[in-house]
């Protein structure tokens, strides 16, 4: 009787260990990016990267819901929430090298493939990351994510020629679909 209430017991513990969200830290060269984890390491992982002035508290309720069944790990990107940056003339702030220190983030973590869930200002990240490594990128959910031109950099970007036309400019629009939905890492159309 005793050792069917003790194991009884242990299951909600269980439960709630694999929900709850830890609180570290990641030092990525100079910056030093704070993170919110939970979940299995072993499960597979999604990567939740916030909007413009927010941070990965904007993930925190979603966060629990997730860990059950999948690893989940949202960083405050440079120069937002906890995350430890450089100053402005030391770190270039631009989407690039966020993808850049995110990707580098993603590697020191080992996840090796994850979900990308992307919200505004980390639209322009998350896409970066796909493009640049399509492999390991499972995954897009945007959740109202930019996707425009500026976002996207020169390789990204179709010729400005077809934006006085409106079907070049939905033309321009399949294409810019087309890039960002590629996962072997070609540059051919879907």
């Amino acid at each position: 009787m005793t050792s069917t209430k003790s194991i009884a017991a242990a299951e909600p513990t269980t439960a709630v260990a694999a929900n709850q969200v830890h609180y570290r830290y990641e030092q990525v060269d100079d910056v030093n990016i704070f993170y919110r984890e939970a979940g299995n390491p072993s499960a597979p992982a999604v990567l939740l990267l916030h909007g413009f002035a927010a941070s990965s508290f904007m993930f925190r309720d979603l966060i629990p819901e997730l860990a059950d069944r999948y690893h989940v790990i949202a960083p405050d990107l440079p120069a937002f929430g906890f995350t430890e940056a450089p100053a402005r003339d030391e770190y270039a702030y631009t989407f690039s090298q966020l993808a850049m220190t995110i990707g580098q983030f993603a590697e020191q973590l080992r996840l090796d493939t994850y979900a990308l869930v992307v919200h505004d200002y980390g639209a322009p990240v998350g896409w970066r990351l796909a493009v640049s490594h399509p492999t390991r990128v499972t995954a897009i959910i945007s959740q109202n994510g930019n996707a425009y031109e500026e976002g996207l950099g020169k390789t990204g970007r179709p010729s400005r020629r077809t934006g006085a036309n409106p079907r070049r400019r939905t033309a321009r629009r399949c294409m810019i679909s087309q890039r960002l939905h590629l996962s072997n890492g070609s540059t051919s159309k879907v």
